[in-house]
């Protein structure tokens, strides 16, 4: 008898850890993107890019697949929507009407669906996991993270030149396909055009004249915890019209590791994916 209550004990434990997790596939595009397929509103069909940096949803104007039961007010927002993602139904969603997205997508994704969890990011198996509670962590280093205005912050070390760490706090930005992006200030002041090797750039011109050249350089080394790449693709802008604010920690990057973040937003964890020593990602 008491093996039988031992048994079922174990068996119910199991039993409820299946039940407190959820999953939620998706796929990942040639761009670095991950895209999720919904059904909105138990009506429209749309491939939605997730986009780390935001929590609501949106629709992109470029949309190939119908969104006509979303209805927008004259400020372009929608509330009082449901999305159901697999065998997850979110009410009350919100979305943002003609936001620019990324490539193959209608639209966004945030991390709404995630709210009050702790959910990983799964470059290795194409899925979300959705814990109730914190999952084994071994093999995992923590990384302090800071959620400001949605967007999750982190900090990393830029060597330009030499063995000098240069610490710079990154926005974790899904929707940008390549690996960094550097905010104006920090090219800037830390003479990227000087230290960093170019290895192309494009240059545009608006009605007035004024230029926004992009470059793409090569970093020499960058660290993440205890990580370290060498020779990172990393842009940044310069001319006169400069509106990079904060520095990016892209799709390219992101996708090198398996991301785990806690319910409350302070810490993530991470460990080295099937991506980790991939080829850069190549910027037009």
């Amino acid at each position: 008898m008491l093996k039988r209550t031992v048994l079922f004990i174990l068996l119910s434990a199991g039993f409820y850890g299946m039940k407190a997790q959820q999953t939620i596939p998706f796929r990942i595009t040639k761009h670095n993107n991950i895209i999720v397929k919904t059904l909105v509103n138990n009506k429209d069909s749309l491939d939605l890019m997730f986009q780390i940096a935001m929590k609501e949803y949106s629709i992109s104007p470029d949309s190939k697949r119908k969104a006509d039961h979303i209805v927008f007010n004259k400020e372009e927002l929608s509330d009082h929507n449901t999305v159901q993602i697999g065998k997850i139904t979110q009410k009350n969603a919100r979305f943002f009407d003609n936001q620019l997205t990324g490539h193959e997508a209608d639209g966004k994704i945030g991390t709404g669906i995630f709210e009050g969890k702790a959910f990983k990011i799964d470059y290795d198996n194409n899925q979300f996991v959705i814990y109730d509670k914190m999952p084994d962590l071994k093999d995992y280093q923590p990384i302090n993270i800071i959620l400001d205005h949605d967007s999750f912050y982190l900090a990393a070390d830029n060597i330009l030149d030499g063995n000098q760490q240069q610490e710079a706090y990154f926005v974790l930005q899904s929707g940008f396909s390549g690996a960094i992006l550097y905010s104006n200030e920090f090219a800037e002041e830390k003479h990227l055009e000087k230290k960093l090797k170019v290895t192309g750039e494009k240059t545009l011109k608006n009605s007035e004249g004024k230029t926004l050249t992009t470059k793409q350089a090569v970093l020499p080394y960058f660290k993440l915890g205890k990580s370290v790449f060498k020779d990172v693709s990393a842009g940044y802008f310069s001319g006169e019209l400069k509106t990079q604010n904060v520095s990016y920690l892209g799709a390219d990057m992101l996708r090198r590791f398996i991301w785990i973040f806690d319910a409350e937003r302070k810490m993530a964890y991470i460990k080295p994916s099937k991506y980790f020593s991939e080829p850069y990602y190549k910027m037009n």
